[in-house]
């Protein structure tokens, strides 16, 4: 079974990030149908939700990969500064359990001291003010 869905997905498109960002937003409109009492806002919710579904699907399976690889390449381009934050956001979050990161009280600038070093002076690379933190 495995080999036919690798032989039917040969020379086709399959998932890129705009595909995932679609399928995403359909569950997301569905599950928001089902929470919505009013019957008209439910089922628009439902019709859009579903919609959205059916052209990711034929985004997926489709065989014109020049055409689903520009229109991916433009959705990366809209949201370049969306996911440049978002990924600024997971780096800094990530370095939490290594590091402390302080601002400095002068010119703002973040500035990473390792955990664990007891109370030292911190010396601003930018602006060269000096303060003391626990790290």
């Amino acid at each position: 079974m495995r080999n036919k869905f690798i032989q039917f997905m040969q020379g086709r498109y399959g998932f890129d990030l705009y595909s995932k960002c679609l399928f995403v937003l359909s569950a997301i409109l569905i599950f928001l149908s089902s929470a919505f009492r009013e019957r008209s806002s439910s089922m628009l919710f439902y019709l859009i939700g579903w919609i959205i579904l059916v052209y990711c699907g034929s985004r997926v399976f489709s065989k014109n990969r020049q055409k689903r690889y520009e229109e991916n390449q433009k959705f990366m381009e809209k949201t370049s500064s969306i996911r440049g934050y978002l990924q600024r956001i997971n780096q800094e979050l990530s370095q939490r359990r290594q590091y402390h990161i302080y601002r400095c009280p002068g010119c703002k600038q973040k500035i990473r001291i390792p955990r664990g070093k007891g109370k030292i002076e911190v010396r601003c690379p930018k602006c060269g003010s000096t303060f003391i933190k626990h790290s």
